[in-house]
């Protein structure tokens, strides 16, 4: 598994894949019998765990003190200056309910202040376990926005994990997809949703283009969201524009068919079973 710098990277899988024992190895909770973990190009140590936050299910905090307090007793103990609250606080938006006890935040405050906590100290490698876990649609809403301005704002990593596909899907910049502890596939979202989608046509006589293009030797299905095209079992649209123009079928609509990351997910699955 290679995560760049300042990628969002959602590793992906159904539940016990094996998604938190990896996690867990990576941040030195469990150890590893084979294999190497490297982090930052370096063999993990301990002393690497200062470059690391994670949050690994909810948010432990204390429900009597105040956001900000809850912050400031990670602070002292990470000798870190009191400036860093304030920081943290802004990534994540929550300033202005920073003096409020966290007994009576919702679920997705909690997860921002958590989120918040494990920002202390700058690491560059922010590692969540389903961070979307619980929360209604405007929490996850929210959640999203957040985690999409983190790697610029404040210039930090991102390892989600999740089974939530579409969630994901909304926010990565690159996917691991595991199943039944080992990644079935690595790659750029959008290289990953493209090399399994094949090319959407649309001509102004569907049947015809689909004889056309069958009689070439492509696999042809009728698109499923887009009344009148076809999905075209093909790698270069050029090869089938050319083809079309050739015989004299005129395009209205030509453009690569990026399926669903669930479907690409399952026919991958399906492929190493």
């Amino acid at each position: 598994m290679r995560v760049p710098r300042r990628a969002i990277y959602g590793f992906l899988g159904a539940n016990g894949t094996g998604k938190t024992t990896t996690i867990r190895m990576v941040l030195g909770v469990l150890r590893a019998h084979v294999g190497e973990i490297r982090v930052f190009g370096e063999a993990m140590r301990h002393g690497k765990a200062r470059r690391i936050g994670a949050l690994v299910e909810s948010p432990a905090l204390y429900d009597h003190l105040t956001g900000a307090e809850n912050l400031d007793l990670t602070r002292r103990i990470l000798d870190l200056p009191r400036r860093e609250v304030d920081r943290v606080l802004e990534l994540v938006d929550l300033r202005d309910v920073a003096k409020r006890r966290t007994g009576g935040f919702s679920l997705g405050m909690r997860q921002r202040l958590g989120i918040a906590r494990a920002l202390l100290g700058s690491p560059k490698l922010l590692i969540l376990d389903e961070p979307t876990n619980g929360l209604d649609p405007d929490g996850i809403r929210d959640m999203r926005v957040l985690l999409q301005c983190l790697p610029e704002g404040g210039d930090v990593t991102l390892l989600i994990s999740s089974h939530l596909l579409g969630e994901i899907e909304a926010i990565a910049t690159h996917v691991g997809l595991l199943h039944a502890g080992r990644l079935l596939a690595e790659a750029p979202l959008a290289e990953l949703l493209g090399s399994q989608g094949g090319v959407e046509v649309a001509t102004e006589d569907r049947a015809r283009a689909a004889l056309i293009l069958g009689e070439a030797g492509f696999g042809v299905c009728p698109h499923a969201d887009l009344p009148g095209a076809l999905v075209v079992d093909a790698a270069d649209p050029a090869d089938i524009a050319a083809l079309l123009h050739q015989r004299g079928a005129r395009l209205t609509h030509l453009a690569r068919h990026r399926r669903p990351l669930e479907q690409v997910y399952h026919d991958l699955r399906a492929k190493a079973a």
